[in-house]
């Protein structure tokens, strides 16, 4: 296939609580990196993110709304429709396998059932991609134009869960049009460490090696990676370790504070009763903008000792002042909200001293210069002072004595606007930024190889002779070409997708 310069370059982070889309318009000749801020039901605000959110009616197999327009009272409140969300770490099996053993009443039946969200998910995002950037083209329509989808991934996914996810991204509309394709490309902590890299490279000098954490809604990835060609304009990047990731994010942050608030609401119904169950209005409290806000907020400088989160369809004259109820909320206390980040942060430190034990071992003697946050959870006030407190002086790791902690730009989009602005550098200079990957699987191929007695791995290990030269192989073993962790230079076109090489 010739290389063409596309059109439009569109990065996609579906992310666990919310989804960002970023694209560069250069059928107009610009390759500024902007975001779609306007989304259904949201069309007088601007939005970063759309909610990863679906609603279905029962018995029905099409959402009847998703993202913001899930978020109306009669989509959430409905008793005929199931509310759907926390779902992206379901298209693991195995992690869906752990939530199905944990609570089995509200975890997906299959993976084929998230499947089907995920498809219908992406079908909608799809479409209001084409609605709001169709009409930004100049010189061809949609449906002929040289589109370019490009797709973040969590470090926690495996090639098979990779694969499983650019199926559904397929089967859901991208790269179905003639000029258009579609890659999975850079891990969520490697396109954020792009994206920083590109916006803040000032900060950067040769051999600097940063420790990028981009903390999520569900997950959090981390990526350590060596800084070279500063003194060009156009520094690059080299992973020097596997990149690896954790079930660490914000959104079990909300699922603690549902359970807390439950558990409080279940001990004032025993003296009176609320207008719903104990679980329907923890569910909503959560949901709700005052606590989504306050959260956001904590460790601030506007960080208030105490909080009040409404209490949705109760009569301001019910009170419970054991549990905090007193003029239709509930009140909770800074150290409440403090407990449950407190349980996130700790998941997190311990994440970020294993990558930098691991770095010492591979590397001894070299430093580790920068530890930058991205994402959601990274954002977070509290979470930037916990983390400066714990690593300061290098947290007891000889190998980070003067590491900053620094945040990237724009940490809730650094993933999507990395993965555009990847590609606009290879197109630009001919060379991504990432240059060099550290492999996160081993490929071979199958073969036989000649036994050989004095071999231990050929020991105890069927053979067979070959009729042609009367020698005997072990049969069953694998030729590797590349072997996980060794690093390897990164292609311009590895990993796409093109609908054009099909027809």
């Amino acid at each position: 296939m010739d290389e063409r310069k596309p059109d439009l370059i569109v990065g996609v982070d579906f992310g666990m609580t919310a989804t960002g889309v970023s694209y560069a318009n250069l059928s107009i000749g610009s390759e500024t990196v902007k975001w779609i801020q306007k989304w259904p039901g949201r069309s007088q605000a601007n939005e970063n993110k759309v909610p990863t959110i679906l609603v279905y009616p029962n018995h029905r197999t099409n959402p009847s709304s998703w993202g913001f327009l899930s978020e109306t009272v009669s989509e959430q409140n409905a008793p005929d429709k199931d509310y759907k969300d926390w779902f992206k770490t379901f298209l693991d099996p195995v992690r869906l396998k752990q939530k199905q053993a944990e609570d089995p009443q509200y975890s997906p039946s299959s993976i084929y059932e998230v499947e089907r969200w995920y498809e219908d998910y992406h079908r909608l995002l799809y479409k209001h991609i084409e609605f709001k950037l169709s009409s930004e083209l100049s010189g061809a329509p949609w449906h002929s134009a040289y589109v370019e989808f490009i797709f973040s991934v969590p470090t926690t996914w495996g090639p098979p869960v990779v694969e499983r996810y650019r199926s559904i991204v397929e089967r859901s509309g991208f790269a179905q049009c003639r000029n258009h394709t579609l890659s999975i490309g850079l891990t969520e902590a490697e396109a954020a460490a792009v994206h920083t890299s590109l916006e803040a490279s000032g900060i950067f000098k040769e051999q600097d090696i940063l420790l990028v954490c981009d903390a999520g809604g569900g997950t959090t990835d981390l990526s350590v990676l060596g800084v070279s060609d500063t003194q060009t304009n156009a520094l690059t990047l080299q992973q020097l370790d596997v990149v690896f990731g954790a079930t660490i994010g914000s959104a079990a942050i909300d699922y603690d504070f549902e359970s807390y608030a439950r558990s409080q609401l279940e001990i004032a119904q025993m003296s009176s009763p609320l207008p719903m169950t104990a679980e329907e209005i923890a569910w909503e409290m959560m949901k709700s903008r005052d606590f989504q806000n306050t959260k956001c907020e904590h460790g601030g400088p506007d960080d208030a000792p105490m909080f009040s989160i409404p209490i949705p369809k109760l009569d301001p004259a019910y009170a419970n002042l054991t549990v905090g109820i007193e003029y239709g909320e509930m009140k909770f206390t800074r150290e409440d909200l403090q407990r449950l980040f407190d349980k996130q942060v700790q998941k997190l430190v311990g994440l970020i001293d294993s990558q930098l034990r691991n770095i010492q071992r591979k590397i001894p003697g070299q430093q580790v210069n920068h530890l930058i946050l991205a994402g959601g959870l990274g954002h977070s006030p509290y979470v930037q002072d916990q983390l400066r407190a714990r690593f300061l002086d290098g947290g007891g790791h000889p190998n980070a004595a003067n590491i900053q902690v620094r945040v990237a730009p724009d940490p809730q989009l650094a993933v999507c606007k990395g993965l555009v602005g990847d590609r606009l550098r290879r197109l630009k200079v001919g060379k991504p930024v990432l240059k060099w990957r550290c492999c996160r699987a081993s490929y071979g191929t199958m073969c036989k190889e000649v036994y050989n007695r004095d071999n231990p791995l050929h020991i105890g290990r069927p053979t067979t002779k070959d009729p042609m030269n009367g020698k005997l192989y072990v049969t069953q073993s694998i030729a590797w070409f590349i072997k996980k962790v060794r690093c390897t230079g990164v292609s311009l076109r590895a990993g796409v997708y093109d609908r054009r090489a099909n027809r």
